[in-house]
């Protein structure tokens, strides 16, 4: 378990376990000249198991932002090609440009047909330039709305993964109108008649994430987090310093279980010990299974219904009742 460990890079909260999992390290290497140290590795690998398992029960809400940012946490490319070797990318706004920022095109999930819509943050420097770090430009948005329509047409589902910032707000942005490609989004989304589930992968940052989260039900990894403005953003609006972050954390309420209590998402899907970025392969099956589940249940009903029951639940929010 601890040589698994070691590929990945530990967040400040994991210290304590990355400092055990080199001293066990170093006594594996004198194994060979020191038989006798079998029984300390064993020792210090039940007090690091112990000491994981005790770090990821306990969990602060600044503590689940840092594992849905973690750079080797699975994005949407590595989820459709683990859940189907024969995804089929479809590019282009067929308007003007191709946002590396939207990934989208047809997947079969389950046996399942469906169009999938997820961001991308990229991995390497030039990806993550090319991907804007996950920030989708207006050209994103009016992609994934063309393969919305294209769904609708034939009737096919539509998956959407979220794990972005939020939309990206510089002056190109604007200048090509980022508001009402997010708008129109919205919009349409709502009105569509086929089944539409939406995961919160990593971040869920503001009207960049809501644009393709118009759904009929939402999902959530564990670690993940959903907020109306980043933390830091908060912090800076509110007390005007960085030290706040762990407040603005506490405040907002943006972990996936505490959501899921305010009854804004459906569903909070288990991932992996330790983040979704310790074992890629389970995270998407775990994930996945939950995907079909939810999907069988949407093609139940009939078109008209589905609208229905996406527009009710959105109408639903903020709705409080009198003593």
């Amino acid at each position: 378990m601890a040589s698994n460990e070691k590929k990945i890079v530990p967040l400040e909260f994991e210290q304590p376990l990355a400092v055990l999992a080199q001293q066990i390290e170093a006594l594996e290497r004198q194994l060979g000249d020191n038989p006798d140290l079998e029984g300390d590795i064993d020792r210090l690998q039940e007090q690091y198991n112990l000491l994981k398992k005790s770090l990821y029960v306990n969990l602060r809400p600044i503590d689940h932002l840092a594992i849905a940012r973690h750079s080797q946490r699975p994005y949407s490319r590595d989820y459709f090609s683990l859940w189907d070797p024969q995804f089929i990318e479809l590019h282009g706004d067929r308007k003007g440009a191709d946002d590396a920022a939207m990934v989208g095109g047809l997947l079969n999930l389950g046996g399942i047909k469906m169009v999938a819509v997820g961001t991308q943050k990229g991995r390497s420097i030039k990806e993550k330039q090319a991907c804007n770090f996950g920030m989708p430009q207006p050209e994103g948005y009016r992609k994934a709305l063309r393969l919305f329509k294209h769904a609708d047409k034939y009737g096919l589902p539509i998956l959407t993964l979220i794990d972005t910032p939020g939309a990206y707000p510089g002056l190109s942005a604007e200048e090509h109108n980022q508001a009402q490609a997010i708008a129109e989004n919205l919009f349409e989304l709502a009105g569509l008649r086929v089944p539409v589930v939406a995961v919160v992968t990593g971040e869920g940052g503001s009207g960049g994430a809501l644009a393709i989260g118009v759904a009929n039900r939402i999902l959530m990894l564990e670690h993940s987090v959903y907020s109306v403005i980043s933390p830091e953003g908060c912090a800076s609006i509110l007390w005007r310093s960085n030290d706040k972050v762990p407040d603005a954390c506490q405040a907002m309420k943006m972990t996936a279980r505490e959501i899921l209590q305010l009854g804004v998402i459906d569903e909070v899907i288990d991932e992996p010990l330790g983040g979704a970025h310790h074992d890629h392969q389970l995270a998407a099956r775990n994930l996945g299974e939950a995907i079909v589940r939810q999907m069988k249940s949407l093609l139940q009903m009939g078109k008209d219904e589905i609208r229905i029951d996406r527009q009710s639940k959105f109408r639903a929010f903020g709705a409080f009742a009198e003593n």
